[in-house]
């Protein structure tokens, strides 16, 4: 297959140009290692350019088609198995070169790696096997999320292309047609998704087909078929606890949560560790309740089983937008805090400060290692900056004196944490009327419950103390947002909490997380 025409689909830039023009000197000098090098790094950089693709052709016309030039390497660059790629599709195996580019896509999805006329020449689709195929694409939708992000989506549908070109040719294999399904459905192509998954599942029913149908149904927004899809993958094989989170995932999103509930509640029964389910469970009692209890126990199990086999991000959804678990809380400002520390801080604290300030975060576990860059920051100098005059210009909408107090969180976190230096400085932020200093050191108190159980007793007695104090004043409103993001709080606590903001306890409804799943689910 020639590797040119290109026309002009192409990104340019400097370096691919500088690189390009020694790959070519190199080459006529005979210094074929350097060429290639050169010619590594500007594929890196452009890599449909027309004239790099003239050298690769050139390469591709010396003895052995120019592939000992890039010989496979563990922990290779890009470029350099992208280069293999374009020289295994010169020499008439451009089956084994879309594998390649497929993994340099997985690995950097926002650039153009086959957007070059062999991987759209329809002859490719003849001839590459299904099956084979069908793997590269289930590896590449690993790789590229659901949905792929809106930056990605370009660069990828060649590989769309592709599988309709192989479809075409060879009709109605299942696992293309899942696997194909699969990336139509994150590139956004809803329909063809359906309908691939649906002749998918008619050519070959099975577990895997009806999943990926059922997968399909829910990004059209046809839930009622999302659903019987996938009670039909469970009866295929009842001990796939996977699918059980599926289902109680759409019945949620049908608002039919008691129902969600006992799915899950049948599949911890097998299981009480398996992390899909688990990890929907809590985020559907959280969303049946609001309580937090809910969202602090799935923050532990993720501590506890950090091997998790797939991604999940069921305790970032829950925490999105709500008051202090995903962000600082909209509203008006309170009044700046005062000095605590009458020094200045270095340039060094300052910078390392705003560097990591941010007014949101997934959730306090995540905030609180976002944080540990400020152990090299002296907690006098944390104490200093919470009043410095450069941060407090830079106050909104960074949050700083959040990340000052979460900052002295992880200075001697060796001491046990009731007789330990950073509770006493934050207990001491405390003291006086409710500004942004006391708000940030209770949300610090209230993170490092999340974190470290043993200290969830005393910081719940610290908030409902403080809560207790406020509840009749200005403040009110605020303290109680912070409690209803505390671990550990008694139950008249947290109704009272709940009464001074004046919401009911259920938050609003929310669709259900999408569950993410390995490669061989689609």
């Amino acid at each position: 297959m020639a590797l040119l025409p290109l026309g002009s689909l192409h990104v340019d830039s400097p370096s691919a140009r500088r690189d390009l023009a020694r790959a070519r000197a190199a080459f006529d000098r005979g210094e074929m290692a350097d060429a290639a090098g050169h010619l590594t790094g500007a594929l890196t950089h452009a890599p449909t350019l027309p004239e790099i693709h003239e050298l690769l052709s050139r390469m591709a016309a010396t003895p052995g088609g120019g592939l000992d030039l890039f010989p496979p390497e563990p922990h290779e660059p890009v470029g350099r198995s992208v280069a293999r790629a374009h020289l295994l599709a010169a020499a008439g195996r451009p089956e084994d070169g879309l594998h390649l580019l497929a993994g340099a896509s997985g690995n950097h999805p926002g650039t153009d790696w086959a957007g070059v006329p062999w991987v759209s020449d329809p002859a490719l689709g003849v001839r590459v096997d299904p099956g084979l195929l069908a793997r590269t694409i289930m590896r590449l939708c690993t790789a590229v999320g659901d949905p792929a992000p809106a930056g990605t989506v370009d660069s990828l549908k060649p590989y769309l292309t592709v599988i309709r070109h192989a479809v075409a040719a060879h009709g109605e294999q299942a696992m293309l047609l899942g696997a194909g399904s699969a990336l139509a459905r994150r590139l956004g192509e809803v329909r063809l998704a359906v309908d691939w998954a649906t002749r998918g599942a008619r050519a070959q029913p099975s577990k895997l087909g009806e999943i990926w149908l059922g997968y399909a149904y829910r990004s059209a927004g046809r839930m009622p078929e999302a659903l019987a899809a996938l009670r039909r993958a469970v009866a295929y094989d009842p001990d796939d606890l996977s699918v059980y989170a599926d289902v109680a995932a759409t019945l949620a999103d049908l608002d039919r949560l008691d129902e969600a509930l006992r799915w899950t509640e049948l599949a911890l029964e097998r299981d009480p560790d398996f992390d899909c389910v688990v990890h929907t469970a809590h985020r559907l009692r959280h969303r049946a309740d609001g309580d937090v209890a809910h969202l602090v126990a799935l923050a532990d199990f993720i501590r506890d089983h950090p091997d998790d086999a797939h991604e999940h991000t069921d305790l970032e959804e829950c925490c999105r937008e709500a008051a202090w678990l995903g962000g600082m809380p909209a509203g008006a400002p309170l009044r700046a805090g005062r000095a605590p520390v009458n020094a200045e801080p270095s340039a060094d604290a300052l910078r390392r400060l705003l560097r990591i300030a941010t007014p949101t975060w997934a959730h306090p576990p995540a905030a609180y290692d976002r944080a540990l860059g400020l152990v090299l920051v002296e907690p006098w100098e944390l104490l200093a900056l919470l009043a410095h005059p450069a941060v407090v210009e830079a106050r909104q909408p960074t949050g700083y004196e959040v990340w000052a107090c979460l900052g002295l969180l992880h200075h001697g976190s060796e001491e046990p944490w009731l007789d330990s230096n950073r509770r006493r400085l934050l207990l001491g932020l405390l003291d006086g009327d409710l500004d942004r200093v006391t708000q940030a050191a209770l949300f610090a108190l209230i993170t490092y419950a999340w974190v470290d159980p043993e200290a969830r007793s005393d910081v719940a007695a610290v908030v409902a103390g403080r809560l207790s104090e406020m509840a009749s004043g200005p403040a009110a409103r605020a303290v109680a947002e912070l409690a209803l993001a505390a671990p550990g709080l008694d139950r008249p606590t947290r109704e009272l909490a709940a009464a001074t903001i004046r919401v009911p306890q259920v938050p609003r409804q929310r669709r259900a997380g999408w569950i993410r799943r390995s490669f061989y689910r689609g």
